[in-house]
């Protein structure tokens, strides 16, 4: 990824209600999330979701498409990944390291 590139999801990212969406539409999975139901799952009013929803659009971490009546958004997960692989190229000065999954991780359990 591109710092320019990192710079604009990082920034776009920087902010409560866009945070919440992708947080939501990365839950959501490649199914996605029909911008209505973003609403109701976000708390945010479907005025200032449209704005929300564009800046992610523009980042390029979230894609829309168009089913049936529906707009249904989805997270670009190409593009997180790249962000976070930028984030952490240099991590332990280049040692393999668990530091970006260990938080969300749990170790797998060795069945006894």
């Amino acid at each position: 990824m591109e710092t320019n590139a990192a710079v604009l999801a990082l920034s776009a990212l920087a902010q409560t209600s866009r945070l919440a969406v992708f947080r939501a539409l990365v839950q959501a999975g490649p199914a996605g999330l029909a911008a209505g139901r973003i609403a109701e799952v976000t708390g945010i009013p479907p005025s200032s979701l449209s704005f929300h929803l564009k800046e992610l659009t523009h980042a390029v971490l979230a894609h829309a498409r168009q089913d049936g009546r529906f707009v249904i958004y989805t997270a670009q997960f190409d593009t997180m990944d790249a962000l976070l692989g930028f984030l952490t190229e240099n991590c332990c000065g280049g040692n393999p390291c668990a530091s970006v999954c260990a938080p969300v991780c749990p170790p797998s359990k060795e069945p006894t």
